[in-house]
């Protein structure tokens, strides 16, 4: 069963029907939002828009799979939401590796996107909703959960744990062994020392944490 319906019609999902198409055995066959969004035209990139409130009645569950590669609003949250309501409905979810990342035989969730120049060394592991864009290093026996998001060129060094929810923005560095808790924001070119708060956000080098702040107030 190859054929994928991927939900949104902004970047993310431009940018997995690109991938999709060009470096995976999946065809995609339409694109899916909330009937709140829905376009006029009910078409993106040549392809079928459905509302999600419909979706199950004209591409059913034992015939499509699923993919909603969303953004890191709320912390990943809508992603997460988006994640469990496809899941309710019966659905598949595929991941996307791309042929040019660098994988051994790592345990990767479902509705994972991981894209090129990424490079999970061995005894790593992955969770569900995960996005990887393009060019992180992911060391030795490190467990990344649920829902989190990697910008690029992030390097998380071996032995971490990176609790759900988590953003790293670009060029932030982590050193082994530490553990990021749940919602930790680590802003561009962060470099994480120590174990993080749940829900903080934290900034410079060596990292420090915003006071006063909360990971879910910051726009990304």
């Amino acid at each position: 069963m190859n054929k994928v319906v991927i939900f949104g019609i902004q970047d993310f999902a431009e940018l997995a029907h690109y991938y999709l198409e060009n470096d995976s055995a999946y065809k995609v066959a339409a694109f899916c939002v909330d009937q709140k969004y829905l376009p006029e035209t009910k078409k993106f990139k040549g392809l079928p828009v459905i509302a999600f409130e419909e979706v199950d009645t004209e591409y059913p569950p034992d015939q499509y799979n699923f993919f909603a590669p969303l953004s890191p609003t709320k912390m990943n949250g809508l992603r997460e939401a988006v994640y469990k309501k496809i899941k309710e409905k019966g659905y598949q979810m595929i991941s996307y590796v791309s042929s040019k990342a660098t994988v051994f035989d790592n345990e990767i969730g479902d509705n994972c996107f991981i894209l090129e120049d990424n490079t999970l060394q061995p005894f790593t592991k992955i969770g569900n909703n995960v996005v990887l864009w393009s060019g992180n290093h992911i060391g030795h026996h490190c467990e990344i959960k649920d829902n989190v998001l990697f910008t690029s060129h992030v390097v998380l060094s071996g032995h971490c744990v990176v609790e759900a929810n988590c953003f790293f923005g670009v060029n932030a560095t982590i050193r082994d062994g530490i553990t990021l808790a749940e919602g930790t924001l680590v802003a561009m070119a962060a470099s994480i020392t120590k174990d993080t708060d749940a829900w903080s956000v934290y900034v410079g080098n060596p990292a420090k944490k915003l006071e006063g702040k909360n990971s879910l107030d910051i726009k990304i």
